[in-house]
């Protein structure tokens, strides 16, 4: 009796943890359910490094083929390509930064076939003000659920992005699995859809509606869902406005650095370090996967911050990837240079290349292996 108890107590654990390890969607594809227990692997040991627009342009050039200002400094690409879909909505030829969306897809192709893992934000355009994802007119994202006045509007802009995520494909026609990142940075106060405009009821409602429309409506089964919050202080203030294990696949939050005196810098890393381990530890307890989607210095002028700030706050940490924002170059709009990652010369150059030496940090090369793609 007690051997049977046994077993059946085994294999309800066996089962709960097969479960755990499998993306929210009950249909993802073969390749979504392979990237998604391989990140759940990968990330128990080792932190992906991921860059944004990447292969569209650096610093001091654009629309080079192969190149990008990570593999210039260390010969070889990120792990991670983020790229954005903003504009797509407004039938653009371009996205937010200027990217021609053709470009986009064949960037996106380009990285998965050499071994990257996509992933994909949209700063979508305010649909009640027709202002910029900036504009936080009070009551957009009530407008847009069902029953709303923007709801059939809201409705057209997801016909059009499951328009451009079907046409993700490999070059044997095969759908690329994609990390889709919407409503990030809900905890701040900056976007239409952030906690200061919306309600938590109201935004968890316009998140299962967006899932729900592109997996159920739209059959898009390709797609791992990233919850996204600005930083934070306690878990709760985290989870408060989480959707939903069933529609939800990785979490995550943006974070950035503003200061480079020796207090702010230790503030820095104690904060993201706190933060770091309250979502891995959140992972671990529902089976999701843990990342830091966006973070960085601009202009990195810390000439040890890849191995002084980054390591010691993802180190020994279960953070599937780390992605900095994009090298814009010279901003006219801001009088500044803006960039994340470094090229060659840059003075953080010398310390990406000992984080790059860091066996526990994976770039494209290493993680073609790691992540085995049948």
């Amino acid at each position: 009796m007690f051997r049977a108890l046994t077993i059946a107590i085994c294999m309800i654990f066996h089962s709960a943890l097969l479960y755990a390890q499998l993306p929210s969607d009950p249909q993802a594809t073969d390749a979504a359910r392979h990237l998604y227990t391989k990140l759940q692997s990968i990330s128990k040991q080792y932190t992906i490094f991921g860059h944004q627009d990447a292969l569209a342009y650096g610093v001091g050039w654009k629309g080079v083929n192969g190149r990008a200002d990570v593999k210039s400094v260390v010969n070889d690409y990120p792990g991670v390509y983020g790229w954005d879909i903003a504009h797509l909505e407004l039938d653009s030829a371009r996205d937010i930064d200027g990217v021609p969306f053709a470009d986009t897809k064949r960037f996106i192709r380009e990285g998965y076939e050499r071994g990257g893992i996509i992933t994909i934000s949209w700063h979508a355009r305010n649909p009640l003000s027709a202002g910029s994802a900036w504009d936080t007119t009070p009551g957009t994202v009530k407008a847009i659920l069902p029953g709303g006045v923007k709801h059939e509007l809201y409705i057209s802009w997801l016909d059009k992005v499951a328009v451009f995520m079907n046409d993700l494909k490999d070059s044997k026609g095969a759908l690329i699995p994609i990390l889709f990142r919407p409503f990030h940075e809900l905890t701040g106060n900056w976007f239409w859809w952030c906690q200061n405009v919306t309600t938590k009821d109201e935004f968890k409602e316009l998140w299962k509606f967006t899932v729900h429309y592109l997996r159920d409506k739209k059959q898009l089964h390709h797609l791992l869902y990233v919850y996204n919050t600005a930083g934070f202080v306690t878990e709760a203030e985290f989870m408060e406005q989480y959707p939903g294990d069933d529609v939800t696949d990785l979490i995550s939050f943006d974070n950035y650095q503003y200061k480079t005196d020796p207090q702010s810098r230790e503030q820095f890393i104690s904060h993201m370090r706190t933060m770091s381990e309250t979502i891995c530890r959140i992972a671990s307890e529902k089976g999701k996967i843990a990342a830091i989607a966006e973070t960085g210095l601009e202009a990195i002028p810390d000439p040890k911050w890849w191995t002084g700030v980054v390591w010691p706050i993802v180190k020994d940490l279960s953070i599937a990837y780390v992605l900095v924002w994009r090298n814009h170059g010279y901003s006219e709009h801001a009088k500044k240079m803006h960039y994340y990652a470094p090229y060659p010369k840059q003075v953080s150059a010398a310390d990406f290349k000992r984080f790059y030496r860091n066996p526990r940090i994976l770039f494209e090369k290493e993680l073609k292996h790691k992540l085995q793609r049948p």
